[in-house]
């Protein structure tokens, strides 16, 4: 699967999602793109969005092909978003396109 990661996330986290193909939006030269012209832009390239913007789901609307997964955790820091990774390997297996997930507390 591929999954693109908000800026807002640490690059390493792409080397914990193993199976699949994580890439950042700053790999994608994406860095200036707000959050809805970012979803479009995903759309049909990648099948998963991931972020920490818990007002994602009420701020944007989401192409029908892509998902998104919110990561809660108290910092954007990998050390503490990489106890999550097995919860969101587990979702991963069965997320739908056009879907909102959040993953932790």
């Amino acid at each position: 699967m591929r999954i693109l990661l908000d800026e807002c996330l640490p690059a390493e986290l792409a080397d914990e999602l193993v199976g699949h193909e994580a890439r950042t939006v700053q790999q994608e030269g994406w860095s200036s793109l707000e959050n809805g012209a970012l979803l479009s832009r995903a759309s049909g390239q990648f099948s998963v969005f991931m972020t920490v913007d818990k007002r994602i789901e009420r701020t944007q609307r989401l192409p029908a092909d892509l998902a998104v997964v919110t990561l809660r955790a108290r910092t954007n820091r990998i050390e503490t978003l990489r106890p999550l990774v097995s919860e969101v390997l587990r979702v991963l297996k069965d997320i739908r396109p056009g879907s909102f997930v959040r993953v932790g507390a």
